[in-house]
C-alpha cells in the first residue's frame, strides 16, 4: 500500500493494469450521463449502474412507520454492521449492494443491516439523517436479541459515509458512540460547501457541476451547508471510534477523505487512510483492478475492530 507521498498522486503511481482498465472504460462508455441528463425518476427506475442480483438469504424488517432495514445475515455473526448506502442522497437503496454486504457478512463475520433511508429532493436534510439515527438507536437496543450479538460496526459509501459520520456524532452527543467499534468510510463527502477537489472536478464519475446540483437537492438551504451535520469536516470529532478512509486519487472526493483522516487524528481518534492511485469514485463496487485489494483491507479493518473487543473482554 503506497504511503502518503507526492508520488502517490502522479501518473507514474498508477499501475499499468489500472491505466489499461481506465482507458478501456473511457473508450467503452465515454462520458456517462449524470443524474440530471437522465432525470431522477429514470435514473431510479433504470439505474445509472447495474444493480447486482439480490442475495437469496436477505430479508427486510420494518423498525418504524416507513423505516425498514435490509438484512444480509451471517451464519456465525461476531457483530452487526450498520450499512448506509451511497447515491448522492438521491439514488440507491438498501437492497442495491447485496454482493458487497454478502462479502462482508462472510469475510468479516457480521450480519449486515442496511438502512432504507428517505431520499432527496423529496426528502432533504434532515430526513436521511433522522432515519439513520433511528436505525442506529434500534440496533443499540435490539441487535443482541435479533441478531445474537451486541458488537456493532458502521460503514458507508459516498453520501452514506457522510451519514455514517453524522450518525456517530449524534450518538456521541448522547454518550453512545463507544458502542460502535469501528467505521469503514468509503470515498465520503464531508464538506457540503465543496472541498477543492470537488470544486476542480471537470471529468470522471463526478464533476463539480453535478456535485453542486446534488448538494442543492439534499441541502437546499445554503446557510446550513457548513453545519456539522451536513459538513462533518467542521465538527468536533472527539470521542469517535477508529475509522478507515478509503478513496481513489481520481475521485472528486479525494480531499474530503484526506482532510477527514487528518482531523480524525487531530481529535485524538485512530484513523487509517487507504489511497488507491488511478481509482475514481465508487470503484470498490466495480470490476476495477484496485477493488479487490481495497475491499480486503476494509474487511481486515472491520475484523480487527472486532478482535480488539475480544481482546479487551478477555483481559
Amino acid at each position: 500500500m503506497p504511503q502518503l507521498d507526492k508520488d502517490v498522486f502522479g501518473p507514474d503511481a498508477v499501475p499499468e493494469v489500472v491505466a489499461a482498465f481506465n482507458a478501456a472504460m473511457a473508450e467503452r462508455f465515454g462520458e456517462l450521463p449524470d443524474i440530471w441528463d437522465v432525470g431522477i425518476d429514470a435514473a431510479r427506475s433504470r439505474g445509472l449502474r447495474p444493480v447486482p442480483p439480490p442475495s437469496p438469504r436477505a430479508f427486510d424488517i420494518e423498525i418504524a412507520d416507513g423505516l425498514s432495514l435490509h438484512v444480509v445475515p451471517s451464519t456465525r455473526p461476531r457483530g452487526v454492521l450498520l450499512h448506509i448506502h451511497g447515491g448522492g442522497f438521491i439514488l440507491g437503496g438498501a437492497a442495491h449492494q447485496d454482493a458487497l454486504l454478502e462479502r462482508m457478512a462472510d469475510e468479516v463475520g457480521v450480519t449486515c443491516v442496511s438502512v432504507e433511508y428517505r431520499l432527496a429532493p423529496e426528502h432533504p436534510y434532515p430526513a436521511a439523517w433522522d432515519d439513520c439515527h433511528a436505525a442506529a438507536l434500534w440496533l443499540l437496543e435490539h441487535a443482541g436479541e435479533r441478531f445474537g450479538t451486541e458488537a456493532l460496526l458502521i460503514a458507508g459509501e459516498s453520501a452514506g459515509a457522510l451519514l455514517a459520520v453524522a450518525t456517530l456524532l449524534r450518538l456521541r452527543d448522547r454518550g453512545l458512540a463507544d458502542r460502535f467499534l469501528g467505521a469503514a468510510l468509503n470515498f465520503g463527502v464531508y464538506d457540503s460547501t465543496m472541498t477543492p477537489s470537488q470544486t476542480l472536478a471537470r471529468s470522471g464519475a463526478l464533476t463539480a457541476a453535478t456535485i453542486e446540483r446534488i448538494v442543492e437537492a439534499y441541502a437546499p438551504e445554503a446557510a446550513t451547508r457548513r453545519h456539522a451535520a451536513l459538513s462533518p469536516l467542521y465538527a468536533d470529532l472527539g470521542g469517535l471510534p477508529p475509522a478507515l478512509f478509503t478513496v481513489g486519487t481520481l475521485d472528486a472526493m479525494l480531499d474530503d477523505s484526506m482532510f477527514m483522516h487528518c482531523r480524525w487524528l487531530a481529535a485524538g481518534g485512530r484513523a487509517e487512510l487507504a489511497l488507491y492511485p488511478g481509482a475514481d469514485h465508487a470503484f470498490i463496487e466495480t470490476p476495477h483492478p484496485c477493488a479487490a485489494a481495497a475491499n480486503a483491507r476494509i474487511d481486515r479493518f472491520l475484523a480487527d475492530c472486532l478482535e480488539s473487543l475480544a481482546k479487551d473482554t478477555t483481559r
